[in-house]
């Protein structure tokens, strides 16, 4: 019996000490640049707004009636994605980045509730995500099509084909330079989406530079400024939100 105990309460020491030891991992997330807080002030053209559960980016000259929820990619802050998220706010749309449990939007993938609560007068509404945020959006999206008309991959794909045979209005965008959703992983994710999916592949691009938060382990070098690949990224976003109306 003591032999037992002392089997368990080891087997105890190292179920806690493993759990703190993820903890700490999933909260020593990337950070944003500077350019990237700079994003986050609200100016003439784009109202910035900090909530509780999400930072919400809105046109200021007009009022939007097409609202895009992102889910950040694993491990990274939400405000890193602000030179990309505000660019489409510019644009006149409604954006809401979805602040998530440890940094991995798994621990909350019905984020998008509270925002889809908080705005009921929105016309439409588009989710995405970055990386492990896109497949986080794409599981929400699979129960919500009564809500959600469309979905944009940033250098992401869903895990399985369960939006394949939808009616949702899909989009994937990727970087040619991508070390960690390459190119060849976006061409197998073809059999897992929607026929009309369209992709758009933006040449020397990356996968850090999706948002602002400096570089990431096993990606490649990005051949282009991230100021270039932030508004291919933002134009390719609002022309999938754009689809919502026609």
């Amino acid at each position: 019996m003591k032999t037992l105990k002392r089997i368990l309460s080891g087997l105890l020491v190292v179920a806690v000490i493993s759990a703190l030891g993820f903890v700490l991992w999933a909260n020593d997330a990337a950070q944003p640049t500077d350019v990237a807080l700079r994003a986050m002030e609200t100016d003439s053209q784009v109202i910035v707004t900090q909530q509780a559960g999400f930072i919400t980016f809105e046109p200021a000259s007009q009022q939007a009636t097409t609202g895009f929820i992102f889910y950040p990619g694993g491990r990274v802050d939400a405000r890193a994605y602000a030179p990309v998220l505000r660019r489409i706010a510019g644009q006149g749309y409604f954006v809401a980045v979805v602040k998530v449990p440890l940094n991995l939007a798994f621990f909350d993938v019905n984020a998008a509730d509270e925002v889809i609560g908080k705005y009921p007068g929105m016309e439409h509404w588009g989710i995405g995500g970055h990386s492990l945020g896109g497949v986080a959006a794409a599981l929400y999206a699979k129960d919500h099509q009564e809500v959600i008309g469309a979905i944009a991959f940033w250098a992401s794909y869903p895990a399985d084909d369960a939006l394949k045979d939808t009616n949702l209005q899909v989009l994937s965008v990727y970087g040619s330079n991508d070390g960690l959703a390459t190119g060849d992983q976006i061409e197998a994710s073809k059999a897992l989406l929607p026929a009309q999916t369209q992709y758009v592949s933006i040449e020397g691009g990356n996968h850090a530079q999706f948002g602002s938060y400096g570089l990431q382990a096993g990606d490649n070098p990005a051949s282009i400024p991230p100021e270039e690949q932030w508004e291919q990224i933002a134009d390719a976003t609002v022309g999938l939100l754009a689809s919502l109306v026609k």
